[in-house]
C-alpha cells in the first residue's frame, strides 16, 4: 500500500520570499560515453544541474527530477545536453523555470605514442570542462581543455649561449689552427656549461558553440593544441625520444607571450569564439607568468 508522504516544498511557504537565480546538485557523479572520430570513451563525470527559480512562493525545486534527467544521459554529446535542458525546464514548469544550467568536468584518457620509438606509447589524461545553458530559448555551449607542455625560456637560452661563447673563445684565444675535431670535442664536453631553464606550462583553450547539429570535437582541438605548440609533455619515453623533446624545446624557444600569440592564430582558423590562458610555471622564479587572449566577441557574445 502507497503510503501519502508529506512534501513541504510544496505545501509551505518559503520564509523569506524572492526569486532565485540557480537552484540544483552539484557534484553529481555520471558515468557517460564521449563519441569521437577515433572511437568512444568511458569517462567518469562531476555534473552539475540547476534551474532558475522565479516564483517567490516556491519553497523549493524537485531536486530528484533534476537528478533522474541527469541519471538519463547516455552520451555527451550536444543534442543530448541540449534534450535534457528542455526536460529539466520542462519538469519544473510549476516553479516558473525558463532556464536551466549543466556543467560537466572529467579527464579523457589518451594514448600518446613517444615522439622517435613508435612502438612506445604511454596515457595521458586531459581535463575538459562543459558548461551549456538554456535560456529563454537561447542555447549556449562551451567546452575547454587543459593541454600541458613544456616552454623554454629565450631570454635564458641567449644568456646560455653567451656564456659558452665566452668560454670557447677564452679557451681557443691563442689557437690559430682550429680544427673541426676539436671545435666537436670541445662542445661535447662544455656545450652544457649553461643551460636554459625550462618549465612545465599549461594551456587552458575553450570554444563556445551555439548550434546543435554541430559534433563535440575534443581530441581534435587537444591535437591542434600540441600540434602548435610542439612540445607537449611526454609519457613513456627512451633516450632517444628525450633527446627528440629536448631538440623540439631548443627549437621552440618561447615567452608567455609567444605562446599565446602561437595559439591565438592556430584558433583563429577553425573556430568563431575561443579563449585561452598559458601559464608557465617558473623554474626561475617562485611565480609564473601567465597570458590571456580570447576572439573579437568573446566578451559580448555572452
Amino acid at each position: 500500500m502507497n503510503q501519502i508522504l508529506p512534501d513541504i516544498s510544496q505545501t509551505q511557504q518559503p520564509n523569506y520570499s524572492s526569486p532565485l537565480a540557480w537552484v540544483g546538485m552539484q557534484g553529481i557523479d555520471l558515468p557517460l560515453q564521449l563519441e569521437q572520430s577515433t572511437g568512444i570513451y568511458p569517462i567518469l563525470c562531476k555534473v552539475n544541474a540547476t534551474v532558475n527559480l522565479p516564483r517567490a512562493d516556491i519553497k523549493g525545486i524537485h531536486m530528484s527530477r533534476l537528478y533522474q534527467h541527469c541519471n538519463q544521459l547516455q552520451q555527451l554529446n550536444i543534442l543530448e545536453i541540449y534534450q535534457l535542458l528542455q526536460k529539466m525546464i520542462t519538469s519544473h514548469q510549476d516553479c516558473g523555470s525558463s532556464a536551466a544550467q549543466f556543467d560537466c568536468q572529467f579527464e579523457l584518457l589518451l594514448q600518446r605514442h613517444a615522439l622517435s620509438s613508435p612502438e612506445l606509447c604511454g596515457w595521458k589524461a586531459y581535463p575538459v570542462k562543459l558548461h551549456t545553458k538554456l535560456e529563454n530559448g537561447k542555447f549556449r555551449f562551451e567546452f575547454g581543455v587543459e593541454v600541458s607542455y613544456s616552454s623554454t625560456c629565450p631570454c635564458s637560452a641567449a644568456l646560455s649561449r653567451q656564456v659558452i661563447h665566452d668560454t670557447f673563445v677564452d679557451d681557443f684565444q691563442n689557437d690559430t689552427e682550429l680544427k673541426t675535431h676539436q671545435i666537436a670535442k670541445w662542445l661535447l664536453q662544455n656545450a652544457s656549461l649553461a643551460t636554459p631553464h625550462s618549465q612545465r606550462s599549461l594551456a587552458q583553450v575553450t570554444i563556445r558553440q551555439h548550434s546543435i547539429t554541430q559534433d563535440l570535437k575534443i581530441i581534435e582541438l587537444i591535437d591542434l593544441i600540441e600540434e602548435t605548440l610542439q612540445t607537449a609533455t611526454q609519457t613513456a619515453v627512451k633516450r632517444i625520444d628525450e633527446q627528440t623533446f629536448a631538440k623540439r624545446n631548443g627549437e621552440n624557444l618561447m615567452f608567455v607571450e609567444d605562446a599565446a600569440r602561437r595559439l591565438s592564430y592556430a584558433l583563429a582558423q577553425p573556430y568563431i569564439d575561443w579563449s585561452l590562458k598559458v601559464d608557465h610555471q617558473e623554474s626561475l622564479h617562485p611565480h609564473n607568468a601567465v597570458a590571456y587572449q580570447h576572439s573579437e566577441h568573446w566578451l559580448t557574445d555572452i
